[in-house]
């Protein structure tokens, strides 16, 4: 079968013994599959085989000679051994140095017929190779039209030469060396891959796609094969997420009724009508809560367009049909913000009944160090253990919360739906958790302020039904995005001054945390402002007499929360922060955000940065600061601060970024080369309606059965 091979480790390979198997495993290569998927980044072209006496300065070509001598010194100056010979073929001789390779004389003789490939260089006016690669073709001292060389035996030289990600100790050249045998043991096993998948989509088959992806023939060859070995991975990536979707629909969930009367009940009592994007989200979030089956869906929309409000209503629809429900945020201080919210628009419906048992709607707030309940009977602070008893009585109740609400000490016995904000994956052994008597699972929906690409929304979350709110409400004003130089930063800064002086608060953002330790690094970013330094500098230089916070990634999460907290409520005017508030907490009061060094984040950033101004009723404005003197980073910051629809600039990220930029996609789990290729719209489009053919005929598919199998166990979706 297929996986015995590949999933054999390295150490059965013959000749790589521990020091190289070491060297190997840093480089996350422990199995055959990972040698083989060790694709190379990008291919040296020594294709053209040249005459010595055709060779010209900067020219990159390969040279079969002879070597005619051949000698290695130390150097004085810089203690440094090099290694110098000349090559003579039947048109002429050139000089070739290599530097810090003394062992090269053990295998490199005078007389030794060898290929040479790389850059020639040029130094008063003569022509030399330095450090260039090289293959011995023979040993004996045979004349050029006799020797034959096997260019399908050369692994360094004479063709498209494919240059891997390396470590300390394990250079390209020893890659190649190792994987050549490999791949020749490889090409020999059947291809997972059904024959009428690889012709539909036009790929190569396993075996000329794992040669040609190593040692291609040709540039277009190598292309073809990345297509196949991307193709590949989504494909698998495909089923994974197909299957969680029928395994999704085998559970059995409550049945929630459609109560239009109650839903218009609750939008008389809000100051403002709904947009048709969010009646459309709202009205697809009922249906699915009026199946038998989970729901399993994402609520996708721009920052500020309201997906709360929809939540809300869905909840409060959950409550009153008898069942209880759960809405969970990633910090406190957004939990405490969600509460407040859920208990002003809904504690004036629940004083006038409506429930299925005659009562209000009763909303609880449970973090770690508080429990609070708004409802007809009772209002204000209670112990954990009241509230735990309550919810264990299977009273219909709206907790809201972060994750720790699921403990293990709490138990939901009608837990009816799950909601949560910005966690993009709730699996299915998190829902069975959830089970309702022996039987029922829980709906869930998922939300997410960070607009998602169509293609990302189909490769990653294939398993989730999408709602989408692709427009603000009409009342929101819009933030005024401006370019900052350098010249305008003490304008800037008065500008900042007198809006705190009006009592609005400010954030700025900056891209790293502190400076690098050493000077290179220090001159590689010398326009990347860390959190530390810009902190020091505002409180001691520029704003001495304001109140200033600092928030990143290294301080303790109850440092993050009291941080966050003090500048909810104002004890903090500015708050220098890195992008961990990229999403979360609401304050309506901040009305200015400065963004450092802009042109170091992707637009999807920019844009998430720049949605956590604008909650209130001022005016508010955000700046992007850069030193960058690149025409083309200056004109993308120019274009996001034209545009403000979060999902034209999201799909645009996806071209200019790729996907890694998104929700964290290269530590999602998935291949890399999948993960690139979520760009391919088309690929994607074309390996799921592929993959759903397939799943119809699963049983009689073995290898693809027992290749999914071994995708299964190597990645993770949850």
């Amino acid at each position: 079968m297929l996986n015995s091979l590949f999933d054999k480790s390295i150490e059965e390979l013959k000749g790589i013994g521990p020091y190289y198997q070491k060297k190997l495993k840093a480089l996350r290569i422990k199995t055959i599959r990972d040698f083989l998927r060790h694709f190379p980044s990008r291919y040296e072209d020594f294709s053209q085989l040249k005459k010595i006496s055709e060779l010209e300065a900067d020219g990159v070509c390969s040279v079969f000679a002879k070597i005619e001598k051949i000698k290695t010194r130390k150097s004085f100056k810089k203690r440094l051994f090099i290694t110098e010979a000349v090559l003579k073929d039947e048109t002429g001789e050139v000089p070739v140095t290599w530097f810090g390779q003394p062992f090269l004389m053990k295998s490199l003789k005078a007389g030794v017929l060898v290929i040479v490939s790389g850059k020639v260089v040029s130094k008063e006016d003569k022509i030399s190779f330095q450090s260039p690669v090289f293959e011995i073709v023979s040993r004996d001292q045979e004349e050029f039209e006799s020797a034959e060389i096997h260019f399908e035996k050369l692994k360094h030289t004479a063709g498209l030469i494919p240059v891997y990600p390396e470590t300390r100790g394990m250079t390209s050249r020893g890659i190649r060396f190792f994987i050549k045998p490999v791949i020749e043991i490889a090409k020999n096993q059947s291809d997972f891959l059904p024959r009428s998948v690889v012709e539909k989509a036009g790929l190569l088959d396993f075996e000329n796609a794992i040669q040609q992806v190593h040692f291609p023939s040709s540039l277009e060859m190598a292309e073809k094969a990345r297509k196949r070995f991307a193709f590949e991975e989504i494909f698998l990536t495909q089923f994974l997420l197909l299957e969680a979707r029928a395994e999704n629909a085998s559970f059995k969930a409550p049945s929630v009724a459609i109560d239009i009367e109650f839903v218009k009940n609750i939008l008389e009592k809000l100051n403002f009508e709904l947009t048709q994007t969010q009646k459309n989200a709202l009205w697809e979030i009922i249906k699915n809560l009026n199946k038998n089956y989970p729901m399993n869906r994402l609520l996708n929309g721009d920052v500020g367009s309201g997906k709360t409000i929809v939540v809300l209503i869905a909840l409060a629809l959950v409550v009153k049909s008898g069942y209880q429900a759960v809405f969970m945020a990633p910090t406190e201080i957004l939990s405490r913000q969600h509460f407040k919210t859920a208990s002003k628009i809904l504690k004036e419906f629940s004083a006038k009944g409506g429930s299925a048992s005659g009562g209000g709607i009763e909303i609880a707030l449970l973090v770690s160090k508080q429990a609070m309940i708004v409802s007809t009977g009772l209002e204000g602070e209670l112990t954990k253990l009241s509230l735990k008893k309550i919810i264990s009585s299977g009273k219909p109740i709206l907790v809201v919360g972060t994750q720790a609400v699921l403990q293990k000490d709490i138990d939901f016995p009608k837990l009816g739906l799950v909601v949560v904000d910005e966690q993009h994956r709730f699996g299915v052994k998190q829902r069975q958790q959830l089970l309702l008597g022996e039987s029922l699972v829980p709906h869930f929906l998922s939300m997410s302020a960070t607009p998602i690409p169509r293609t990302l929304a189909l490769g990653l979350w294939g398993d989730l039904d999408i709602s989408i709110i692709s427009e603000l409400p009409k009342d929101r004003k819009r933030i005024e995005t401006s370019l900052v130089d350098s010249s305008g930063r003490q304008w800037l800064y008065g500008f900042i001054r007198e809006r705190v002086g009006l009592g609005e608060q400010v954030f700025i953002i900056c891209p790293r945390i502190e400076q690098a330790d050493f000077d290179y690094q220090k001159f590689l970013t010398s326009d990347a402002k860390s959190v530390k330094q810009e902190f020091e500098k505002l409180k001691t230089e520029v704003f001495k007499d304001l109140k200033l916070g600092i928030l990143h990634g290294r301080l303790k999460p109850s440092e993050k929360e009291r941080v966050m907290n003090d500048f909810f409520e104002n004890k903090i005017s500015i708050l220098v922060s890195t992008s961990v508030i990229e999403v979360g907490i609401d304050v309506p009061n901040a009305t200015i955000m400065v963004v450092e060094g802009a042109d170091r984040f992707g637009l999807a950033q920019l844009h998430q940065f720049r949605g956590r101004v604008g909650r209130g009723e001022k005016q508010s404005f955000c700046f992007l600061l850069s030193e960058t003197e690149s025409k083309i980073a200056q004109e993308r910051l120019k274009a996001f601060s034209d545009s403000y629809d979060g999902f034209s600039l999201a799909e645009e990220d996806l071209k200019l970024r790729g996907p890694g930029q998104f929700f964290g996609v290269k530590q999602s789990g998935i291949p890399d080369m999948a993960t690139n290729a979520l760009k391919d719209l088309k690929l994607v489009i074309l390996a799921r309606k592929l993959a759903e053919a397939c799943l119809l005929k699963f049983d009689k598919l073995p290898l693809l059965k027992s290749e999914l199998e071994s995708f299964r166990q190597r990645v993770h979706l949850e």
